[in-house]
């Protein structure tokens, strides 16, 4: 019975069009003919050329103002009130007209038939146009899965209409925590209280729940998201109001939430002078430009507005990607800044001393290491020439070129490390803290911080995808726990620990409490709608959790100092410490040391030194 609507539903666009107006041509002459029928009360009567000139300019005035009103341009499908509206308007006009033509042409048509007229028009012209939306409304939202909206502010009632009209969802209850809302009706759909939900599930079973609610604080959204994990319902949310307004995303793009919902941590605001102090009009080189923390880096840079952005990167794919992402902020920013992507090592130093003379470097980001713990692990001396004498080329460039300040982006796992690569990122702070020493122009801060959700080899999106491929979620212990923090926010806080900074200081990031590994499996679980059980266990759920042990290196937890010298510092985020370090002299024994070892791929001399060095290095047993 659906198969007709379906093709005027399907036809071209410019063919729907003269359909329309055939049909509202045929409506109108056909409320007329009733209207007078109805009057005269007989169905045949004698028409002259009078009527007939009536006729025409009342049917060429309401076409004119259907067209004026853009009837034509919108489309069945979506017909919405106000656009039932419009044709209350024309049948209005279009009746007055009938009126006046039939005076001044002095037709046969009895003054009560323009007021007939009216009502059938309203009919015939708007009925079917009803008829079809309401066909294609009841009809296809059939084909669409059902879903719980959460909010019934403004973001709610948008996301409703836009779901409506969408073809990916069909809303059938809308949930909100006000008692006062409960009972009302958005889109002719009911409001109900949250504490509903398990009734309203059983009832429609939706595929999942939207959160619609972008108008609360970080707090109130941590709370929020941490009462909705216990539901037995898949979350996603919408995206944030600047995504939407900036064009980054559609309202109806509904995703996982945010990492910073799964983290339960609200970022602190930075401190604007301190972002500026050292990018601001100045030449800034970034290594490692295309890594998680690079390319980031990158993003919160250019906002800054520098003079020169150099972007050094060993991986061509990945230059090429945040250089074209860079490339159109700017131009969307309205920047000057000029972009200069460069491919590089940094251990060779003669091509980074290069960059910062040929650009007149100011102020440089390494981030440029090799931090998965395993592979470092398995490529000791790639490792440790890449994070210790790549740190080493770089700084010896930037004294060279006459580079001001020079951060070093360190990790938790320097910190009495169990592992080659928190090792060897110990290393490369000593060997900075010696170059300090020797009273360079340049100055050089560390700044040291844990995990960063949302990283290349974070759990959340190994997490994320091994729980859409049904699981097992692999979490290498029970007790493990790290401290995590958010990409933005860790590349805001190392800008402005760099800012703040003396020569050799040791910059420590408040990264909040630590998170226990297997509490955040557990909560991407429910919040994608299911329950876990230990694998191997007698327990029942949706997707296993495997422990499948410490990974080489790996310990239960990281720390962020050594020794207990900590100081605060003008910012409540960013803590120093500090720690044992090395003179010069005795940092290039062992750095000649180390070059020996390395050349000969002695991989026992080179664990030697760096267990001699003041590093702390504490391999596990196994190695």
């Amino acid at each position: 019975m659906f198969t007709p609507i379906q093709r005027l539903l399907n036809a071209n666009r410019s063919n729907k069009r003269i359909i329309s107006i055939i049909y509202d041509c045929f409506a109108i002459v056909l409320s007329l003919y009733m209207a007078i029928a109805v009057r005269l009360g007989v169905y045949s009567f004698a028409v002259d050329i009078d009527e007939v000139l009536s006729l025409l300019i009342t049917l060429a005035v309401t076409i004119f103002c259907f067209i004026k009103l853009g009837m034509y341009r919108a489309i069945l499908r979506y017909m919405t009130f106000p656009a039932l509206g419009n044709i209350f308007v024309s049948v209005i006009i279009s009746a007055l007209t009938l009126a006046l033509s039939s005076y001044f042409f002095k037709s046969f048509i009895p003054r009560s038939v323009p007021f007939i007229y009216a009502g059938l028009a309203v009919i015939t012209l708007g009925g079917p146009r009803v008829f079809i939306r309401s066909v294609y409304y009841h009809y296809y939202k059939r084909q669409k899965p059902n879903v719980f909206i959460y909010g019934a502010g403004a973001t709610g009632r948008e996301l409703t209409y836009a779901l409506i009209q969408g073809d990916e969802y069909h809303p059938v209850v809308i949930l909100d925590d006000d008692k006062r809302k409960s009972g009302e009706i958005m889109y002719g759909i009911r409001i109900h209280h949250s504490d509903e939900f398990e009734k309203l599930q059983a009832l429609y079973e939706p595929v999942k729940l939207l959160l619609a609610i972008n108008n609360i604080n970080n707090k109130e959204r941590l709370d929020l998201v941490e009462k909705l994990s216990s539901l037995p319902i898949e979350i996603q949310s919408v995206p944030s109001v600047e995504d939407i307004a900036t064009g980054k995303a559609n309202l109806t793009d509904v995703r996982d939430l945010d990492v910073s919902d799964l983290l339960g941590r609200a970022p602190v605001e930075p401190v604007k002078e301190l972002l500026a102090k050292n990018i601001t009009g100045k030449n800034v080189m970034v290594t490692g430009a295309g890594g998680s923390i690079g390319s980031e880096l990158c993003r919160q840079i250019l906002r800054q507005n520098p003079k020169t952005l150099v972007l050094l990167e060993l991986n061509e794919y990945n230059l090429y990607k945040i250089d074209q992402e860079l490339e159109a902020a700017r131009i969307n920013l309205n920047l000057d800044t000029k972009i200069i992507p460069a491919l590089g090592t940094v251990q060779r130093q003669n091509r980074v001393q290069n960059l910062m003379e040929a650009y007149s470097i100011e102020t440089v980001y390494h981030t440029a290491a090799y931090k998965h713990v395993p592979l470092v692990e398995s490529n000791i001396v790639e490792g440790i020439r890449n994070n210790v004498f790549g740190t080493l080329a770089a700084a010896q460039a930037a004294i060279e070129a006459g580079v001001k300040d020079f951060t070093l982006i360190s990790t938790d796992k320097a910190v009495r490390p169990t592992n080659i690569m928190g090792a060897s990122k110990r290393m490369a702070e000593l060997v900075l803290q010696a170059l300090a020493s020797k009273e360079t122009e340049t100055t050089f801060t560390m700044v040291r911080f844990g995990n960063v959700l949302g990283s290349s080899g974070s759990v959340v999106p190994l997490f994320k995808q091994q729980i859409k491929d049904g699981g097992p979620v692999t979490v290498t212990h029970p007790d493990i726990i790290r401290y995590f923090m958010l990409i933005p926010e860790a590349a805001q806080l190392v800008i402005q620990a760099g800012a703040m900074g003396n020569n050799g200081q040791v910059f420590v990031l408040d990264m909040g409490e630590p998170v226990k590994i297997l509490d955040l499996a557990k909560r991407m679980i429910h919040l994608m709608g299911m329950k876990e059980y230990v694998e191997g266990s007698a327990e029942e759920g949706d997707i296993a959790i495997k422990f499948v042990g410490l990974r080489p290196g790996e310990k239960l937890y990281e720390e962020l100092l050594i020794g207990d010298n900590v100081a605060g510092t003008g910012h409540k985020k960013i803590m120093t410490a500090d720690e044992e370090k090395l003179s010069w002299d005795e940092m290039d024994i062992l750095i000649h040391q180390l070059d020996t070892c390395c050349h000969e791929f002695d991989i026992e001399c080179i664990k030697r030194i760096l267990l001699e060095a003041p590093t702390g290095y504490a391999p596990t047993e196994e190695h």
